[in-house]
């Protein structure tokens, strides 16, 4: 499992005071780049490839309030890939300073060609590269299938 720290900010906070949710996508977002960089995935990397990651949905379950004072852990777990690289499922825990997990999130993306701007399956080299990170218990193949099962686009919107 992959883990980043963070010490909670004034300006990670909302007006109850707590960890906004804006800082919690923030820190995953920071967690994300962090794996994705030291698993080969620089952004030299990614534009000489001419790729880059889309974020699909965040879905967040909050257990419990955070607070400023004491740093927070952010985990990164593989929960599902596609066989060719194009969808990922990233999960999200946040540990207070005792190991508590307070929070979590399911994260689903793809991978998209920054010239077409169509959804890609990822170049050899970086789909060995992360074939060979740690998977989460639950890891599964995922399909085109996986990225509708929260519904679809609003009538009024297709």
């Amino acid at each position: 499992m992959y883990f980043k720290e963070f010490d909670i900010r004034w300006s990670d906070l909302d007006a109850n005071r707590h960890l906004a949710n804006s800082a919690y996508i923030n820190f995953m977002s920071h967690t994300r780049m962090g794996f994705l960089i030291e698993n080969g995935f620089t952004q030299k990397e990614l534009a000489k490839n001419n790729i880059g990651p889309v974020v699909f949905y965040e879905h967040m379950y909050y257990f419990k309030e955070a607070f400023p004072g004491k740093p927070v852990r952010v985990s990164l777990e593989i929960a599902g890939l596609s066989e060719d690289g194009m969808f990922f499922e990233f999960l999200h825990n946040f540990y207070d300073t005792n190991g508590k997990n307070f929070a979590s999130c399911e994260m689903m993306g793809a991978w998209i060609d920054l010239q077409t701007r169509q959804l890609i399956g990822l170049p050899a080299q970086f789909n060995d590269a992360i074939r060979n990170v740690p998977r989460a218990k639950n890891f599964k193949i995922l399909t085109k299938e996986d990225t509708r099962r929260f519904g679809k686009k609003p009538e009024n919107l297709q």
